[in-house]
């Protein structure tokens, strides 16, 4: 199989697909690997550590789509890649579906296979290709929202840890999954006091045997949501529905009962956002403010750090495209549960439930299709 890696081209997009490491695997397989020309410079992969591992090395993105039996990337394709989309091509990617309908009709229209990252899921439930980048998005979330908190930023210019003799800042985390705990951690960690909202009880249980004591755990209800944020100085929005939009938490008029210059930063604005004012910003101009509150919406948050995010995605992801490789991916998802979820789309048809109900499209089963 011949498996091409396009550079990303999505707003300050760092991130690459495959580490050299990863490209030297599949050549060992048997497949070629085709690189577009200066594709992993942004996370510190020059074009010579892929030829050394017996990579070739494109031109232009026109010469990797073409070529490509599979293509491999971080962000699903954008605009000006949808023409170079074909029927018959896999594309193994993140591409949030349910969150953006003109997304989902190009790729309808273009018919390639579909295979989604944030789709393939355990039998424990686990969402491995998801995870390591929502442990950094999480991370950096608290991170990002210390920054924005600082009164040159418009912040109310708190310190998320306080001092000796006053008060730390309280962050409110929605949610109790991967992002929510990774945020928590850091949070904790930098002596802030911190909230953990979930619907689960099994766990908010396990959070509080895991969870250092300036951890709190509250279950998720309107109620307790709103009394959450009217002393909170960040709120960060870690909510997912696997494949389907998030649920909106934070409404319009709550915002009002927020403390002016605190922050919301949302890391659900993949999957639509769980705050009903959230929009998706860039790294380049990643806050805006609504009634006094700084939103935080960045898309791609996990590439602002490139060189950590690559390394962790593509641990998680090479031993899947190695299956698809190696089997072809009808092969390799009949005889690979996970990946079988991680099916969106096959020419023209969609096959994952939460992006067909998103837009009242006609749902058909992944396994019909293999």
């Amino acid at each position: 199989m011949l498996i091409g890696v396009p550079k990303e081209i999505k707003t300050n997009e760092n991130r690459i697909a495959l580490v050299p490491a990863g490209a030297e695997t599949l050549v060992a397989a048997g497949h070629q690997v085709l690189i577009e020309k200066g594709a992993g410079e942004g996370s510190g992969f020059d074009d010579q550590l892929y030829v050394d591992v017996g990579a070739q090395v494109a031109p232009d993105a026109d010469a990797v789509w073409a070529r490509a039996d599979m293509i491999m990337k971080v962000k699903e394709p954008i605009g000006v890649e949808w023409p170079r989309m074909r029927r018959g091509q896999v594309v193994f990617t993140y591409f949030h579906f349910a969150a953006d309908e003109k997304l989902t009709r190009a790729h309808l229209d273009a018919g390639p296979t579909c295979i989604a990252y944030e789709t393939v899921e355990l039998s424990s439930r686990e969402l491995p290709l998801l995870t390591p980048m929502s442990e950094v998005a999480g991370r950096m979330a608290v991170q990002e929202g210390a920054k924005y908190l600082e009164k040159l930023y418009g912040g109310r210019g708190v310190l998320l840890g306080g001092v000796p003799g006053v008060a730390p800042a309280k962050v409110v985390i929605l949610g109790g999954g991967v992002v929510g705990t990774n945020a928590a951690k850091m949070a904790a960690g930098l002596g802030a006091r911190v909230v953990i909202l979930d619907i689960s009880l099994e766990r908010l249980r396990y959070l509080s045997d895991v969870m250092p004591a300036n951890v709190q755990l509250i279950h998720s209800n309107r109620h307790n949501i709103l009394d959450s944020i009217s002393s909170a100085d960040l709120v960060v929005g870690g909510v997912l529905v696997t494949g389907a939009k998030a649920p909106r938490l934070i409404r319009r008029e709550d915002l009002k009962r927020m403390q002016p210059g605190s922050v919301i930063v949302d890391v659900a604005i993949d999957q639509g956002g769980c705050v009903e004012t959230i929009k998706a910003t860039t790294h380049e101009n990643p806050t805006y403010v609504v009634d006094g509150v700084i939103h935080y919406g960045v898309a791609n948050m996990p590439g602002g750090v490139p060189r950590t995010s690559t390394l962790a995605l593509t641990n998680a992801t090479l031993p899947y495209a190695v299956q698809l490789a190696n089997k072809g991916w009808k092969q390799a998802l009949r005889d690979n549960p996970a990946l079988m979820k991680g099916l969106n789309m096959f020419d023209g048809h969609v096959t994952y439930a939460g992006v067909a109900e998103a837009f009242g499209m006609k749902y058909e089963a992944p396994e019909q299709f293999v």
